[in-house]
């Protein structure tokens, strides 16, 4: 539970980095202003960045408060709180919020019941899921130890990824600081459980070493695939990152160009096919945000199994 409370934290922390959008509004104009004259508002620039103000409906616009940045050493680095901030702290209640009611649930109905259903039934449906069929398979013998990390990952990148679909959300998963944050976590998580299982041998997953050569083979090789080795460590939080953060900025991105051919076409024969891809796209985002809360979930026990699993 320690190292899923940091995930929540450094993740909040590093995301603070992200550049503000700026939102782009249409300039009102006289009726039969050239279209060369009229701002266009973009609508999915500001959806997929982050930016120091909040949208709530019937309110509009709210400044989130801006403090001053701090400075390290060369560095400047701004600490206020922005718009994928207060969605991932959103996401962390959430998470918190579904644990302690399905918790509680779970050991009223067991006693009531001598099982669980409904809410609570569901929820550990999901955990016994994640961590019988993913985690202890891929992570390897006393694998159970890392279920509680591999679950805060998935029901928080699962909740951030939500709150992106509802009006006036943001995804904070479509921001790479986040998605960086997380692997980076990851990344100690996987390193920490190859030095515990491993011990000094963890030296020859960073040398490659071929013991089973002559030395006149062991040192031309020892040159040339060391680096190999040791960029092969940073490709894997590398991969979490990238694939976490495309997936979910690519599916907003076309949606809101669905979305976007309504304000462009008059007829409305015209506004029915963007319309109804829509609903389409955001059925396929729906599915999309459980996948890829999965996947990280799956990508990081596989990792962790095999950092713990290097030396047979």
């Amino acid at each position: 539970m320690k190292l899923s409370s940091l995930a929540l934290v450094l993740a909040a922390a590093l995301s603070l980095s992200a550049i503000p959008a700026v939102s782009l509004r249409a300039q009102e104009l006289p009726k039969g202003t050239p279209a060369a004259e009229v701002e266009r508002v973009d609508i999915i620039t500001p959806h997929i960045t982050d930016s120091h103000v909040m949208e709530l409906p019937f309110v509009g616009e709210i400044a989130l408060p801006r403090w001053a940045p701090v400075h390290v050493g060369p560095l400047t680095v701004d600490l206020s709180p922005t718009k994928h901030v207060v969605m991932m702290l959103f996401a962390a209640f959430l998470v918190l919020v579904t644990m302690t009611v399905a918790a509680v649930g779970a050991v009223h109905q067991t006693r009531e019941h001598g099982h669980t259903r409904g809410f609570a039934g569901a929820v550990e449906t999901v955990v016994l899921f994640v961590r019988n069929e993913v985690v202890i398979p891929n992570v390897g013998p006393h694998g159970e130890g890392f279920a509680p990390f591999v679950l805060t990952l998935f029901f928080f990148i699962l909740y951030a990824n939500l709150l992106g679909l509802i009006p006036y959300g943001s995804t904070a998963t479509g921001n790479i600081a986040v998605t960086a944050a997380l692997a980076t976590i990851t990344f100690f998580v996987i390193e920490g459980a190859t030095i515990k299982s491993l011990g000094a041998g963890y030296v020859w997953t960073i040398i490659y070493w071929p013991h089973d050569m002559p030395l006149v083979m062991k040192i031309p090789m020892t040159v040339i695939m060391t680096p190999i080795e040791i960029i092969s460590k940073f490709t894997k939080p590398f991969a979490l990152t990238i694939r976490l953060f495309a997936n979910m900025t690519a599916g907003h991105i076309v949606l809101l160009a669905f979305i976007s051919l309504i304000f462009t076409f008059h007829s409305w024969f015209i506004v029915a096919a963007p319309v109804a891809m829509g609903v389409a796209l955001s059925m396929l985002e729906l599915f999309v945000a459980f996948l890829q809360a999965f996947i990280f979930a799956l990508l990081a026990s596989v990792f962790i199994g095999l950092g713990r699993s290097a030396a047979h």
